[in-house]
């Protein structure tokens, strides 16, 4: 095991190294140079004023040299101007160009400062990686347990009554987008005076403070488009293993139903849906722009849209490591997970 795991720690950072780099070409395109040269400085800049003042930043290196000063494997640009003075990557208000470091990039902490904000890259992530976070926490405490109890409901008696309504519901729910099913739970929940009384429309207030007046509505339309996947997944896995030989010999030795679903089938129908719901995790990470956009509640996802949508680099650039990372990170837990839910697969 400690064999494997270390094979998929040294092919995750390749991964995230080649991930990084596609993400850090794309952003560093011609056009969107041009536009982030017009846009910090000058938007009537001509074409020889935008060359100038992209060389001055460094952005008009070879994109490998770039990529390198940007993760900090490589000593930053530095620049010496006509009248002598020195700027660079690394040198800021807080240094000198004598006093300021060779390298600074994502090794060293240094994420750079975003254009829109005027902040840290650092800070401004770990500030909404922190607002989503919870976000997903309430999500997947709403959603798991009950994709999980609709599954196994369903999946206990195939073709029954109850089977063929969970399942309508479990297709009805993740077939209804996030955005017309927040927009219906608004319309609903927070339009009319009685409503208001018990939910707000709006999440922004969640940022400070969490109630279940502002946190409900958002919670309940993400966990409800996850769950319908999930409750799938667990009720065809769950159908699955109630037709297998050993269940069938309990049942033959007078094992009571509850048993034989609680101690023999239930732990090897959740080794597939346990793989579905780790997947869950990086989709609630940037999957729910659009809820967070609706209810304006300002996490990850929405300053995915910000950073995209004002052609903030280096805020964009950040946004897609912690990305990167988590996905990654979640595939290893799931797979580590997998191994322990079914002895039966044995790593080499």
């Amino acid at each position: 095991m400690g064999l494997f795991i270390l094979r998929r720690l040294a092919v995750m950072l390749l991964t995230a190294i080649c991930l990084t780099f596609i993400v850090f070409v794309l952003t560093n395109l011609e056009p969107n140079l041009e536009k982030v040269a017009k846009n910090q400085g000058n938007a009537r800049m001509n074409e020889t004023e935008v060359t100038s003042w992209l060389e001055k930043r460094g952005y008009l290196q070879p994109m490998v040299l770039k990529y390198a000063q940007w993760l900090g494997v490589a000593p930053g640009f530095v620049f010496t101007d006509p009248e002598g003075r020195i700027t660079g990557r690394c040198i800021n208000k807080d240094n000198t160009p004598e006093t300021a470091p060779a390298f600074c990039g994502v090794v060293q902490g240094d994420w750079g400062t975003s254009t829109v904000f005027r902040k840290p890259v650092a800070g401004i992530v770990t500030e909404r990686l922190g607002l989503s976070g919870w976000l997903m926490l309430y999500v997947m405490l709403v959603m798991v347990p009950g994709a999980l109890i609709i599954g196994v409901l369903a999946g206990m008696r195939e073709g029954s009554r109850t089977d063929r309504t969970l399942s309508t519901v479990s297709i009805v729910t993740t077939a209804t987008p996030e955005y017309v099913s927040g927009v219906i739970f608004i319309a609903l929940f927070a339009s009319s005076a009685v409503g208001l009384k018990y939910f707000k429309g709006t999440a922004t207030s969640a940022m400070e403070d969490i109630t279940f007046e502002n946190f409900f509505l958002p919670v309940i339309t993400i966990a409800l488009y996850g769950m319908g996947y999930i409750a799938r997944m667990t009720r065809a896995s769950m159908t699955e293993v109630m037709t297998a030989q050993y269940i069938r010999t309990a049942r033959l030795k007078g094992v009571s139903f509850s048993s034989i679903v609680l101690k023999h089938a239930l732990r090897n129908a959740l080794i597939a849906p346990f793989t579905v719901i780790m997947l869950q995790i990086p989709w609630l990470l940037n999957g729910v722009v659009i809820v967070e956009t609706l209810f304006n509640y300002k996490g990850f996802g929405w300053t995915l849209v910000q950073a995209a949508g004002n052609n903030d680099i280096e805020l964009l650039l950040g946004v897609s490591v912690v990305s990167v990372v988590v996905v990654l990170a979640t595939q290893l837990i799931s797979d580590i997970g997998y191994v322990y839910l079914n002895p039966r697969i044995r790593i080499a």
